[in-house]
């Protein structure tokens, strides 16, 4: 092995590695705005509306009164999980894009 690092690596492991920190912080700061960032979603013309973190966590689902019907609740609760699932969606999306800026596109297994 030659003298200060590993055959086909230039010998300079120490810049890779500093290199591989930065992208690491800067990773984790990306994360940490990604996560408090909101995306929403909206269903049936705006009827009902659901908003999401970073975290995929569901914040708020806004339902406007003209979609409450007695009669037809199995309505109301699909146009409720199609808009949770979007906007669910919309934060997984969003925290791929921003986060493979970082990683040049590179898939990491469990990132984020």
């Amino acid at each position: 092995m030659a003298r200060g690092g590993f055959p086909g690596m230039g010998g300079n492991m120490g810049g890779m590695m500093k290199q591989m920190q930065k992208v690491q912080k800067q990773m984790e700061k990306m994360q940490k705005q990604l996560e408090e960032t909101e995306v929403e979603a909206s269903v049936g013309g705006g009827a009902i509306v659901a908003k999401a973190n970073g975290k995929k966590e569901l914040l708020s689902i806004t339902i406007d009164e003209s979609v409450v019907d007695p009669e037809d609740i199995e309505m109301l609760q699909d146009l409720v999980l199609a808009a949770v699932n979007e906007a669910l969606r919309n934060a997984e999306e969003m925290m791929a894009k921003e986060m493979s800026k970082i990683t040049g596109g590179m898939n990491i297994p469990g990132l984020f």
